[in-house]
């Protein structure tokens, strides 16, 4: 955690046997897809003279790819291949402001969204202590191929709002990635202690983004656009947008 005396960031795989292989746990939030080529394998008959040969069936579902189905176009816009359903969530607002004895509070901010091509509006406003990551604060059931999702954020303080930074800024604050990818390098590193909580269990200790195979996670710096300034770490408002196939 990082405050200063002004507003900052605180900022093809079968197993031979026969029988179901379980798939691996899901990352929380993440679409229900395999995050490895999960399948079955049976042979029959399960015994077999010396010259013959068992008819072998199987089935693989291979992992879904967020690419496969979303067009990302940096810096954060994010369109759908197809007809997708999809799911946003809050992961945590880390606006502070020092206070004098040295600690710190959390400050208001909101998240906003627009979609295919409409007016930014409010999915979330509040500090960090508001935030709940299992609460889906946007949803829709049918968002259709090319249909565009930005997103965007600012704090208030003192009265007074901040400067909204959005997918259409034309700058670097408002940044989405999918698992794998590398962090922006203001981002602090996975074991640093300026890293915030909330973000922890979404990078991995190899340093790339750790999060489902239909994710795409939202990084914004809301406080400051000098990227070479020390409170430049893109950890002030982070979302993950959650993709679904249709049934």
């Amino acid at each position: 955690m990082k405050t200063t005396s002004h507003l900052a960031a605180v900022k093809a795989v079968v197993l031979a046997s026969c029988g179901l292989i379980a798939a691996s746990t899901q990352l929380n939030a993440q679409a229900a897809s395999p995050s490895i080529p999960v399948g079955w394998l049976t042979a029959f008959p399960t015994v077999v003279q010396t010259g013959t040969k068992p008819t072998l069936t199987w089935d693989i579902s291979y992992p879904s790819v967020v690419k496969d189905f979303v067009t990302v176009v940096p810096p954060a816009t994010v369109s759908p291949k197809q007809d997708l359903d999809v799911e946003v969530r809050i992961l945590g607002n880390g606006v502070t402001v020092s206070t004098s004895g040295g600690g710190f509070n959390f400050v208001n901010a909101e998240a906003v969204l627009s979609f295919n091509n409409g007016s930014y509006n409010r999915i979330f406003y509040g500090t960090n202590n508001n935030v709940n990551p299992n609460t889906i604060v946007w949803s829709m059931s049918r968002i259709r191929a090319n249909q565009t999702l930005r997103f965007g954020g600012r704090f208030f303080h003192n009265n007074s709002w901040g400067t909204l930074f959005t997918s259409s800024s034309g700058t670097q604050n408002v940044q989405t990635l999918v698992n794998g990818d590398t962090p922006p390098n203001k981002v602090p590193e996975y074991g640093a202690p300026t890293l915030e909580s909330f973000i922890r269990p979404y990078l991995g200790p190899n340093g790339k983004v750790k999060i489902g195979p239909m994710d795409v996670i939202v990084f914004m710096e809301l406080t400051h656009t000098n990227q070479n300034d020390s409170g430049y770490d893109q950890q002030d408002m982070v979302l993950l947008v959650t993709f679904k196939e249709r049934k």
